[in-house]
């Protein structure tokens, strides 16, 4: 089985981050990844050059990590706090950009080591993640790492001319501890 890890970002990752965020015009990912945001974008014109530049001047973060397999970056990870610091209500993103990694189990357990992690490295009581109706292998990934659904606003995302729910998952550290729900 291929070896998956979440690590902080390499210069050897920048032009894979360019190419699925700047230079193809039309990535599938985007068609889930809340789509309904990316529908109004339009492409930008980075350069691979401007790209590294910027990415070169701010030092890697701690609440970000390159998602790779066998040490290739196929994705990435992030996480923020929600309002008020030091409440213990962390968000947690997931992006993995190539198709072909898509359905086999990468992005439940990449989810599974950022979850993992998240709780080890923040103070996180609650870790939740926010998606839409219409992406079901981020729900099911989700469910398998142990979350469950805590919210969903019917009908509140427009896409493509439906009407999709934005759909919330939770886990508590303790519930994580526990192993509860974890297959």
């Amino acid at each position: 089985m291929p070896e998956l890890t979440l690590r902080e970002r390499r210069a050897e990752d920048l032009p894979v981050q360019w190419r699925w965020e700047h230079a193809e015009t039309a990535p599938e990912w985007k068609r889930w990844d809340a789509p309904y945001f990316h529908e109004q974008a339009q492409p930008a014109s980075l350069t691979l050059e401007a790209f590294t530049a910027r990415a070169g001047t701010r030092p890697p973060s701690a609440h970000s990590r390159v998602i790779a397999l066998d040490g290739v970056c196929i994705g990435q990870a992030s996480r923020w706090e929600e309002a008020p610091a030091g409440g213990g209500w962390w968000e947690l993103g997931l992006l993995i950009y190539d198709p072909r990694h898509w359905g086999g189990g990468l992005g439940t357990r990449a989810l599974d080591l950022w979850t993992g992690a998240t709780l080890q490295e923040t103070d996180a009581h609650v870790v939740m993640l926010t998606t839409w109706s219409g992406n079901e292998r981020m729900i099911r990934a989700a469910h398998r790492t142990g979350y469950r659904e805590c919210g969903r606003v019917p009908e509140a995302r427009l896409w493509q001319g439906q009407r999709w729910d934005s759909v919330r998952l939770c886990l508590l550290r303790r519930d994580w501890e526990a192993g509860t729900g974890r297959r």
